[in-house]
């Protein structure tokens, strides 16, 4: 039984597709013909459309352009042959290992908050340390499944009044996705870089600051009760995934940027009351 589909007549070509990618990472045909090791004229017939790429060809020019594995399912669609990786949701019982380490990781950051997001940087799981962060929220909606973390950070009645140096990490958390745009392509993630430019920014004045952490990263300073939380974080996800769901999970931990942010949550975690939330 054949394993190929026939793409629908809507659907771009696979060569168009590859052409779209080469274009977005800025790479000329002769460039990608050479990172491939094939022709510039082999490359050409194939995003012309008038040669058809082997599945192999598909899966090596997407691993050149670094295309993400939900966009190589769509290229080998057009292409006419069946998608080269799963997508499980994440109840899935295939996917108990991903998300037992998953929450391993956020559970052994503890006793500062961390949290795993989706491709939509939708809310997947936080670990215990969160919590205290999230009490006295203005706006309850923005905690209602799907709980968008970037939203929740940004937004006017969620996290952005305690945020001391709003300009600054919202420019930071804008770029950030306004990067994963250009690599990714993805409709929905373009709709929410939009609607987190256009929420209500204070004047552009830096606050003053006993450290200062821009040289190395841009640090999240919180206010929290009557002190000032400052953190650095990183961003982790799974290497050389297989899976769709899994390639797209990031997780984000949050480390003290000074002793006095680090002793505060180690407080916290030993249910000291080292201050609420304003």
């Amino acid at each position: 039984m054949s394993t190929n589909h026939t793409p629908s007549p809507a659907t771009p070509s696979a060569g168009a597709l590859i052409r779209e990618w080469r274009t977005r990472r800025r790479m000329s045909q002769l460039d990608l013909a050479l990172e491939a090791e094939i022709s510039q004229r082999h490359l050409s017939f194939v995003e012309s459309g008038r040669s058809t790429p082997s599945r192999d060809m598909v899966l090596h020019l997407a691993e050149q352009l670094e295309v993400p594995l939900r966009e190589r399912n769509r290229i080998l669609l057009a292409a006419g042959y069946a998608p080269g990786f799963a997508e499980r949701p994440l109840d899935d019982p295939s996917m108990g290992a991903v998300m037992a380490a998953v929450e391993k990781v956020l559970a052994g950051h503890e006793p500062n908050p961390a949290l795993a997001v989706d491709r939509h940087w939708n809310l997947i799981k936080g670990n215990r340390a969160m919590a205290p962060f999230l009490d006295g929220i203005a706006n309850p909606a923005l905690l209602e499944s799907p709980v968008n973390v970037l939203r929740l950070s940004l937004h006017p009645e969620g996290l952005a009044p305690r945020i001391v140096n709003l300009i600054e990490w919202r420019d930071h958390l804008v770029e950030r996705l306004h990067r994963l745009n250009q690599a990714v392509a993805e409709p929905a993630l373009y709709e929410l870089e939009q609607e987190l430019r256009a929420y209500p920014m204070p004047k552009r004045v830096r606050p003053a600051s006993a450290h200062d952490y821009s040289a190395i990263a841009v640090p999240l300073r919180l206010r929290f009760g009557e002190t000032e939380l400052s953190f650095i974080t990183t961003i982790t996800v799974f290497g050389t995934p297989l899976d769709v769901t899994v390639s797209e999970i990031a997780v984000e931990t949050f480390f003290p940027a000074d002793e006095r942010t680090a002793a505060i949550v180690r407080t916290m975690a030993d249910g000291g009351t080292a201050g609420r939330p304003s």
